[in-house]
């Protein structure tokens, strides 16, 4: 099945480029085919291309955010190149990469403030877990137990749950820390070799529309009565006062994911779409333009594009980490001063 698709994604970006010959075109680093953005970007690059948009994005497969902050430290890309990320991870890498706490992930630091263009998605993974063993009860429980995360690579999969982890004093010392695949860990958690791991879901700014992701769809589809264990406020407030981040604390009613049946607190991330300040203005004005014309048509799409809203693409938007032709986008669309309903990225200090 990935197969087929990167071989879709393949055939869309050849006729991407043979369509935009004429236009601007900007290289868009993602993740590995399979993860969301992959498909409904390639979405995106192909209505940009049938409405006769003045630029095009090329969606590139990547092995992962971790990846893409760091070949963005390259200057080559400065210019020229768009990624995807999370304003957690632009804060880590900007501060802390390269230091003991997170040498493991980041053996660098990246010492550069990005400039975000829109935000796309407010990522649950990593920030909560899930068991199918009654007797663990809370995150604490998990303390001397086999616990399944995602990839070091992966910063929702395998970084932040390691940050969540550790505020609970669990870590490789204490606990059997697996680092795999979303597929492998989940299957590993319906096996039973593993006793409690983290799964998936996105959400939006209104907190009426949510994405439950595929691994969690499979822990659903197993039989078996799925227990979500919560992280406290007291964990996310501390973790943003160590590392200067932004993680939004947030609590799901019950029966907002797939068997739960209680209130259940999660830890939120905010993805979007970034690029260096010395990225140009005019085609990151032309860019925003676009999305914003395009995404209520994407709505039918694909699920990703779901979730869309003006208050999704500026929450978290600032005058100091927003680019400047985004905001140039947002001020001409009338949006920018809805961006005051949210905590702004902060650059930590």
């Amino acid at each position: 099945m990935k197969t087929l698709l990167r071989m879709a994604m393949a055939i869309l970006a050849a006729a991407a480029l043979s369509a935009a010959a004429q236009k601007m075109s900007v290289p868009l680093l993602l993740c590995p085919a399979g993860c969301g953005p992959t498909e409904s970007d390639t979405i995106l690059m192909v209505q940009m291309i049938k409405e006769g948009s003045p630029i095009t994005l090329l969606p590139q497969e990547s092995p992962g955010y971790m990846y893409n902050i760091r070949e963005m430290k390259e200057e080559r890309n400065w210019k020229r190149t768009l990624f995807s990320t999370e304003d957690v991870l632009v804060q880590l890498a900007l501060k802390w990469g390269g230091t003991p706490q997170l040498k493991e992930f980041l053996p660098e630091a990246v010492p550069i403030k990005f400039k975000l263009l829109y935000g796309e998605t407010w990522w649950g993974q990593g920030k909560f877990f899930v068991t199918f063993d009654p007797k663990i009860r809370t995150v604490a429980d998990l303390k001397g137990k086999r616990i399944s995360l995602g990839l070091r690579s992966q910063s929702d999969w395998g970084v932040f749950s390691r940050l969540v982890l550790d505020e609970y004093g669990i870590n490789p010392s204490n606990s059997d820390i697996r680092h795999l695949t979303p597929g492998q860990l989940t299957q590993q958690l319906i096996d039973g070799t593993t006793d409690g791991a983290t799964s998936v879901f996105g959400m939006e700014p209104h907190e009426k529309e949510w994405l439950i992701g595929g691994p969690l769809r499979q822990l659903e589809a197993s039989g078996k009565p799925l227990h979500y264990l919560g992280v406290d406020k007291e964990v996310i407030d501390r973790l943003n006062k160590r590392w200067g981040t932004t993680f939004i604390y947030v609590t799901l009613p019950p029966g907002t994911l797939p068997k739960q049946t209680q209130p259940l607190g999660v830890g939120i991330v905010r993805g979007y779409k970034a690029a260096h300040e010395q990225f140009p203005e005019e085609e990151a004005y032309q860019i925003v333009m676009s999305v914003a014309k395009l995404a209520p048509k994407l709505k039918d799409l694909h699920i990703l594009w779901k979730i869309w809203s003006p208050e999704l693409m500026v929450a978290g938007l600032s005058d100091e980490n927003v680019h400047p032709g985004a905001k140039r986008a947002y001020i001409e669309l009338g949006w920018w001063d809805k961006r005051n309903q949210y905590p702004a990225m902060t650059y930590p200090k």
